[in-house]
């Protein structure tokens, strides 16, 4: 039992880590939110407020405050026991849903790819393998289960991430907008592709009622199957929806995000040598990526998300994460072997225990 000055020590220290986690947060989202610790830093500080929250509720017998942490202890309870059968379910039902309205691709069926994989990791824990095997295979499949746990962990602070990517709120002083392309359907502009170009004619209408219209960059090569390239639709499509042509340039080299951001920030720099505002625009979905490739070019530029239909959302942020462990795959390969590394040590280090005495 805690004395009361015990108690209150403690509940200080906990408030003051709260107080510090939220202070590094906004110290790293101000300087730079383009970076996978935004979220990291986040989901610390609310790891703290829970436990500072809970703390209080036990120690001051506050009952609304036991209450509040009874629900939330019951919610992570549910999580954890019933979590995963209600993401293979939802998964499932997302991937026909995405099958129904979407072309057959691999890259659309990644929610069923996910779900079936669930499935098995579900079937293998039931069937309980380890009974199986030796204790030292058993420490040294120890380190897959490290590994699902980090995927998890880092999975959560890569959501958070995106979803606090998603407050930008730019200025009203862009000198410029870039438009990143996606795919065409022949010449024709599709629904995804069109939502980032009605996105930047917005914000070009609400700049322009205040302040001089910033120039559009209409950014995106031509595919094999595509008839003209992503930029000449683009840019036909928003002078179609009123846009002057002379406030709206072509990019249409790029294959790809990162040459999206690199050939238009070569364009900016010709047209404005000194200094420039600018902003991107892509979906929701895509925006953090993005801004990590304009950080790694050398744009400030932050990004503006335009919608996408909810049951494109989990299938498109598979997608989003499997390309930001891409992005840096010597870090993730580096973790992992050092996990496998440590798992192996310890399955081999009761044998060379033996060997030694």
């Amino acid at each position: 039992m805690l004395t009361y000055f015990e108690g209150q020590y403690e509940i200080s220290i906990l408030v003051s880590l709260s107080i510090l986690s939220l202070s590094v947060f906004f110290i790293s989202y101000f300087y730079d939110r383009r970076r996978l610790i935004t979220g990291f830093l986040f989901n610390l500080f609310l790891f703290f407020t829970i436990i500072t929250i809970s703390f209080i509720a036990v120690t001051s017998n506050n009952l609304f405050l036991e209450l509040l942490v009874l629900m939330f202890s019951l919610v992570i309870f549910g999580v954890l026991v019933f979590g995963i059968y209600a993401l293979i379910v939802g998964l499932l039902i997302n991937a026909k849903i995405v099958i129904k309205h979407e072309q057959k691709s691999i890259l659309n069926l990644l929610t069923l790819f996910f779900g079936v994989a669930l499935i098995g990791y579900v079937i293998i824990d039931m069937i309980n393998i380890d009974r199986f095997f030796t204790s030292d295979i058993n420490a040294f499949l120890s380190g897959f289960h490290i590994i699902v746990i980090c995927c998890i962990f880092d999975v959560f602070n890569f959501l958070m991430s995106s979803f606090i990517y998603q407050l930008n709120r730019p200025k009203l002083n862009q000198d410029f907008i870039i438009v990143l392309g996606g795919g065409l359907i022949g010449d024709r502009v599709p629904p995804l592709l069109a939502s980032r170009i009605e996105k930047s004619i917005e914000f070009y209408n609400k700049q322009s009622e205040v302040t001089n219209p910033p120039k559009i960059i209409f950014s995106g090569g031509q595919g094999s199957d595509e008839k003209i390239s992503e930029a000449l639709a683009m840019q036909l499509y928003a002078i179609g929806k009123g846009v002057p042509s002379e406030d709206t340039i072509l990019e249409d080299k790029s294959v790809s995000t990162l040459q999206n951001m690199t050939f238009s920030k070569n364009i900016m720099d010709a047209l404005m040598p000194k200094t420039y505002n600018s902003i991107f625009v892509t979906n929701n979905y895509h925006l953090f990526r993005g801004g990590i490739y304009a950080r790694l070019t050398g744009l400030k530029s932050q990004g503006i998300g335009s919608k996408t239909a909810p049951y494109f959302l989990p299938n498109a942020m598979i997608r989003e994460y499997i390309a930001i462990v891409a992005m840096h795959k010597k870090r993730y390969i580096i973790t992992v072997t050092l996990i496998l590394i440590f798992s192996l040590i310890l399955a081999i280090l009761p044998h060379i225990s033996l060997l030694m005495f």
